[in-house]
């Protein structure tokens, strides 16, 4: 039987199952797994982000012809815009993707930092929007002063009253041109999800309604009024629930119309921050989201579009920073399993005596008997013997390898009830799944490439990359390679994962994890200094597929390297210790070194080449 696992869920059509392996569904279709046999053919090995560029090109196509429909089929006066959050992943790659995707729709780029803001002015073509948002010190506005000077289409966006005094005093004392200005504004609105907190009256950003009118003063005895053009909110990411957005939308909605009465002329759009929402669930139970994109835009235009007629208020332009719906589906990291930890109860591992213990001629019995009848009975009598025999291991009436015979006639008993039962399913057999999971070792860090997993427990959609057609039916755990117990995906049987059987010495196999693209790539941590892994980003025609970039892993000495380690130094180091080693030959010497340096300049995964 065929294992979809949740495609229809979290897919959005962007994968396939064809001939058992999972496909990417644009164009000519190629398969991951042949993907990533040819990147391994490159001598790659270890963990690989694969980007598709023409995923986020779909998603921000996605997001502009909603609110498109939307703002026609509602007779909206004011247009869409929206701008990309870097903060959700600054790599160069994916950057360069989301412009090119992006031009003709006008699509910005947001900063949140220096250096962020350094790569929007670098990046986003002129007149397409740049949001400036996060705390600033008078440096980070006065490059605000200079994008614009430059002439971006630039917005510098007040978290707090100190920041409108800074552009205030900038603009007093340099001749550079003024940015754009908005004002983020603290809604008594909260959020729903993990990252409710960034709404409502305790968020860390926005001002208050005595601060916005305090704002409003400053602007306007600085003459500066003219430069306030947006309105900003944010009620967090992720948002699980429409109908939070739907009271923030209504008051500010109204705080952007009150202020135009007041005399803002030159306001004219307000900025609804990110927060709409990817899909991460594989089990119907698990749904993230209670809502599509349409709802989205439906709701954003008709709220807004009702509030302004109702006020006699000219209709906003609505900006939008939702990053993670841009960019979450265009990364997939691929990792091979290394081991599986039962791997050794095979046959060939039994190494039976001319006279063995009675319980282990019953296990051996038990083993030849079992048919799709007995299997659950046999099977509990199984694990009744294998308690048994450890018991006498314990008080020593039986040695070593009588206990390692016993838990491989117990394995491969499990197995075979396992496979006898797969297409009987009972409460029984998933219970005894739940209990017997198998642990898949995969060559990766849970911390580097899904840190969200580990700090939140946030789930990312996994799958094997082939096997499709054949049943999957050990409950998994996956471990990865970090020296950390915390780096481990627990079975789940509220959201099961099951896996294939496979012996990894004679094949391979591999996982897929996705739904990674959005922050997990630059929130990774060095933890056990292992780093970024490799990378390609794939371009899908009619004809087949071509690698733009195909990036390997830092090596080790990189790795140091960015922990403020001197290469040339920790080399020179080993170097002496080699030299002054009691145990080798000169020759011996020059061996070792040679072999270090070659490990040296390896990428810092496990080597899992055959």
């Amino acid at each position: 039987m065929q294992q979809p696992y949740g495609l229809d869920i979290w897919g959005d059509q962007n994968f396939i199952i064809r001939d058992g392996k999972a496909h990417i569904n644009y164009k000519s279709s190629p398969a991951l797994i042949d993907i990533t046999t040819q990147i391994r053919s490159e001598g790659i090995t270890g963990p690989v982000i694969l980007r598709f560029p023409h995923l986020i090109a779909k998603q921000i196509d996605a997001l502009y012809g909603h609110f498109t429909r939307a703002i026609e089929e509602n007779h909206y006066q004011g247009r869409f815009k929206a701008v990309f959050p870097l903060k959700v992943n600054q790599y160069p790659e994916v950057v360069k993707s989301i412009v090119e995707a992006g031009r003709e729709h006008g699509y910005g780029l947001e900063a949140g930092s220096k250096a962020e803001l350094i790569l929007a002015m670098a990046n986003t073509p002129t007149g397409s929007p740049i949001t400036v948002n996060g705390f600033k010190d008078v440096e980070m506005i006065t490059m605000g002063f200079l994008a614009a000077q430059m002439g971006h289409n630039i917005t510098l966006t007040i978290e707090g009253i100190g920041e409108l005094e800074s552009i205030i005093e900038v603009a007093e004392n340099t001749s550079f041109r003024v940015p754009n200005i908005g004002i983020r504004i603290r809604l008594h609105s909260g959020g729903s999800g993990i990252w409710a907190k960034s709404g409502g009256m305790q968020a860390k950003f926005g001002l208050t309604s005595t601060e916005l009118l305090e704002a409003f003063d400053l602007l306007k005895r600085h003459n500066l009024l003219d430069r306030f053009t947006m309105l900003h909110f944010h009620i967090g990411s992720q948002m699980d629930e429409i109908a939070p957005l739907k009271r923030a939308l209504r008051e500010a909605g109204n705080i952007y119309a009150e202020l135009k009465r007041m005399g803002a002329d030159a306001l004219r759009a307000i900025n609804i921050g990110g927060g709409l929402s990817v899909e991460y669930a594989q089990h119907p139970t698990q749904r993230v989201r209670n809502y599509s994109l349409k709802e989205f835009a439906n709701d954003v235009v008709f709220l807004l579009g009702g509030i302004m007629r109702a006020k006699g208020v000219e209709h906003p332009n609505i900006v939008t920073e939702s990053g993670r719906f841009i960019t979450a589906s265009h990364a997939v990291l691929v990792t091979p399993v290394l081991e599986l930890f039962s791997h050794d109860y095979q046959e060939r591992s039994l190494k039976l005596k001319e006279v063995n213990p009675p319980l282990i001629e019953e296990l051996l019995e038990l083993n030849n008997m079992l048919t799709s009848g007995n299997s659950i009975e046999y099977l509990h009598d199984a694990l009744d013997h294998l308690e048994s025999l450890l018991k006498l291991f314990e008080l020593g009436y039986i040695d070593l390898q009588d206990r390692s015979n016993a838990e491989t006639l117990v394995h491969l008993i499990i197995k075979r009830a396992l496979y006898l039962k797969q297409s009987n399913q009972l409460p029984e057999i998933e219970r005894l799944q739940e209990r017997l999971q198998e642990r898949y070792l995969v060559n990766s860090s849970f911390f580097q490439s899904m840190p969200d997993y580990w700090g939140l427990k946030q789930h990312f959609p996994v799958m094997p990359l082939d096997r499709l057609e054949q049943p999957a039916i050990r409950a998994a755990s996956l471990w990865d390679i970090t020296c950390d117990s915390d780096g481990e995906i627990g079975f789940d049987p509220k959201a099961p994962l099951y896996l294939h059987d496979v012996d990894l010495d004679v094949e391979e196999y591999f996982l897929g994890f996705f739904n990674v693209g959005a922050y997990q790539e630059t929130l990774g941590m060095h933890h056990n200094l292992f780093s970024h892994p490799s990378e390609a980003t794939v371009l899908i025609d009619d004809d087949g597929y071509r690698f733009t970039n195909l990036d390997e892993a830092e090596d080790i000495l990189e790795i140091l390297d960015n922990l403020e380690y001197d290469p040339a130094t920790v080399l020179k180091q080993l170097e002496t210790r080699i030299a002054e080693s009691e145990f080798m030959t000169k020759e011996e010497n020059r061996d070792t070194l040679s072999t270090l340096k070659h490990f040296l300049a390896q990428n810092g995964y496990l080597r899992t080449t055959k």
